[in-house]
């Protein structure tokens, strides 16, 4: 399911924040945000930014980074205009004590009189996501992602909350999720060429991690051996997002491995069998059960913790059916996760 940066939402409620008297909460979806005191009541739309959201440079939005003009300041008041600071995007903020995940902002902002609940104005407003600069060692463009993968992108709980729903009274597993870099490898049914790639990308045969990777777990020998599966997971290690881990060498752990044949992604249980099977290692299981009654709470509870033998936030869990369910809402399968708000406020860039 596409993200949407930047959508309309309706408040479903309002908090008050202590000892706060020009802020409060509002709640839309399962997000909340700090907002203006009056501006909003319960029913109303407004446009909601997502975390990692970048805004464009434009007036509506220039508060954000723009400095609150002091009588004072200058002879008229006013200070010139700041340009967009170059790693800014909308974050995971505490204020007043009250935690904040996102930018809710009035339709009136915005030209935007015919919007419905839900739609999805990312493109409208030129609002674009933010990206983590790629380290060095990521390698050279090959050619574009597998058409006949999957992309490696869980959506968070709080953008569709009706996953809990979906999944309650279910077998489920939830695991860990490593701060690193995705990655797939598979070979191409249609040349038989293996491919080691990205997030977004194949990735040009060398010394890059996803190569190294590749030659250091022999993935290319696996794959040619069953063909129809192509592996997914998480590399880490020393260059790759300052190291959280603390690891001492470049390290993989598969979280998916998909059938191309059949296109449909191998069970939790199936895909342990292969990975034992093959010898690679899977990403660490933090829970599982045969009932799943997690609420959002808390499952942003157990995404909180450190990467063991470390002093490190980790970055979140995953959550997913045991069995491969379908899920209406994702129109894919039945798996999101969660991120650790203790991570998203010590982000370290």
């Amino acid at each position: 399911m596409e993200r949407k940066l930047a959508s309309i939402q309706r408040v479903l409620e309002i908090i008050p924040i202590e000892n706060a008297d020009a802020i409060e909460l509002v709640r839309i979806n399962g997000w909340q945000c700090v907002t203006k005191k009056r501006d909003f009541a319960v029913g109303d739309l407004g446009v909601f930014f997502e975390i990692d959201a970048i805004p464009p440079d434009t007036e509506p939005f220039r508060f954000l980074w723009q400095p609150k003009t002091k009588p004072g300041d200058s002879e008229s008041g006013t200070t010139t205009p700041v340009v967009r600071p170059e790693k800014f995007r909308i974050r995971t903020l505490r204020l007043r004590g009250a935690l904040s995940q996102g930018l809710f902002m009035p339709l009136g902002t915005f030209s935007l009189s015919d919007a419905k609940e839900g739609d999805d104005v990312t493109a409208l407003l030129e609002v674009v996501k933010y990206e983590a600069p790629a380290p060095a060692g990521m390698g050279d463009f090959r050619a574009s992602f597998p058409a006949f993968i999957p992309k490696t992108d869980e959506i968070r709980v709080q953008s569709i909350p009706q996953v809990l729903d979906e999944l309650r009274g279910l077998p489920y597993i939830v695991t860990m999720k490593y701060d690193g870099t995705s990655s797939t490898f598979c070979i191409d049914p249609r040349d038989g060429e293996f491919h080691a790639c990205g997030r977004n990308i194949s990735i040009k045969e060398g010394s890059s991690f996803y190569w190294r990777v590749a030659r250091q777990y022999d993935l290319e020998r696996i794959l040619r051996a069953q063909p129809q599966f192509a592996v997914q997971g998480e590399i880490v290690g020393p260059g790759i997002q300052k190291n959280p881990l603390g690891l001492k060498e470049l390290t993989f752990f598969a979280f998916s491995v998909f059938d191309i044949q059949n296109a449909r992604y191998l069970s939790h249980l199936e895909m342990r069998d292969y990975l034992s099977a093959t010898g690679l290692p899977g990403v660490s299981i933090v829970e599982e059960g045969a009932d799943f009654a997690h609420t959002q709470e808390s499952l942003l509870a157990l995404a909180e913790g450190k990467y063991p033998g470390t002093s490190n936030e980790r970055e979140g869990i995953v959550i997913r059916s045991l069995h491969e369910v379908h899920s209406p809402a994702l129109c894919g399968r039945l798996s999101f996760k969660a991120i650790s708000n203790r991570y998203l406020l010590n982000e370290r860039d």
